[in-house]
């Protein structure tokens, strides 16, 4: 079997979910190719487990300052050869497209009659789990966005649908240092990030952005450029995790038992969806602003305990070799039977 996998650039968490899958695909000895898109190549980082990837423009979302500006989204867009790169990727010799909301390689695949397999977060969402701000247009979106065959999602609890638990990998030395918080909220601007943590001298703050502020930072807080594995170390090791309200980012606190404040990306359709679920659960705390007396009540919360999710990488990978790929009920059941899920979920979903 010979695989071509879309991966979505414009948030780390499609990356790490791909992450996860390439360590199984190569465990069982698949062929895989992979195609990024949404960012340009220059930002890609730690990218030496999917070897000799393609990227393409594709399609993205321009933010300003924690939302979504509509207005440049749109004209940035409009000014990508993506038409072009779906009638130019020739997909000749692949039995499948795996696709994580990745759309030239998804309308690739419709117009080419190849097998496509959505293995994403966005795909749950098609179901009826928990939404917010929902819309004709968001519904269109998750659709058309990144069309597939097959559309496998994945959440932090499948809601009495066909969907898989998150893929999650994370660090087995895990700590709790419940005054080390870990802050990452990359489409907000550095220094108002700055100004909220600075009142909290009592805390030492890891900030992981791609922007250094302008001001001189308090002693408290710690700054640093996105390193993957220094990530990973702060996130073992924190008490809690501050962050946008992506998919990844809060399966990973989950299972490591992290206590999570969010703030979501605005005008981002799968980042309210995502508050929604997460306070249904009760699982995380969220703000519309950084507000700094949430800030200072969520500090005091304790640590919940941790959720341990199975594998999914190697057990999705077992049955795409299967090949019976429009019956996943099995397959999600199985997965779902070695999850203990906390005793008020059952109560809330």
């Amino acid at each position: 079997m010979k695989i071509l996998y879309g991966v979505q650039g414009t948030g780390n968490g499609h990356i790490s979910r791909a992450r996860v899958m390439s360590k199984a695909l190569k465990q069982h000895n698949i062929e895989v190719d992979f195609l990024f898109s949404g960012r340009t190549p220059q930002h890609y980082f730690d990218m030496q487990c999917f070897g000799d990837y393609q990227t393409r423009n594709g399609m993205t979302f321009v933010t300003d300052n924690g939302r979504v500006n509509s207005v440049k989204t749109a004209k940035y867009n409009l000014t990508t050869p993506i038409l072009s790169e779906i009638k130019q990727l020739d997909l000749t010799g692949y039995d499948l497209v795996l696709n994580d909301f990745e759309p030239v390689s998804a309308w690739a695949a419709k117009k080419q009659n190849v097998p496509s397999i959505a293995i994403s977060h966005q795909a749950a969402l098609q179901y009826p789990v928990p939404k917010q701000g929902n819309s004709w247009f968001n519904e269109f979106l998750i659709n058309h966005f990144a069309p597939v065959g097959i559309a496998l999602g994945c959440h932090w609890h499948h809601f009495g649908f066909p969907i898989l638990p998150p893929f999650v990998e994370v660090s087995p030395n895990c700590g709790d240092h419940s005054h080390q918080i870990l802050v990452y909220l990359p489409f907000e601007d550095p220094d108002r990030i700055a100004d909220f943590l600075a009142p909290f001298d009592q805390y030492h703050f890891s900030v992981y952005h791609s922007t250094q502020p302008l001001k001189q930072l308090a002693e408290h807080i710690h700054w640093h450029g996105f390193n993957r594995e220094g990530f990973k170390q702060n996130m073992a090791q924190c008490g809690g995790v501050i962050g946008n309200a992506g998919f990844e980012l809060a399966s990973e606190a989950m299972t490591l038992g992290k206590k999570l404040l969010v703030k979501p990306l605005q005008g981002q359709f799968e980042q309210s969806a995502n508050v929604a679920a997460l306070e249904l659960l009760a699982v995380a705390e969220s703000m519309q602003s950084l507000d700094p007396a949430m800030l200072k009540r969520w500090l005091k919360n304790p640590s919940p305990k941790p959720i341990a999710y199975p594998q999914v990488g190697d057990a999705l990978v077992e049955w795409l070799k299967m090949g019976d790929w429009h019956q996943p009920q099995d397959l999600c059941e199985h997965l779902w039977s070695q999850v203990e899920l906390p005793e008020n979920w059952h109560k809330r979903q």
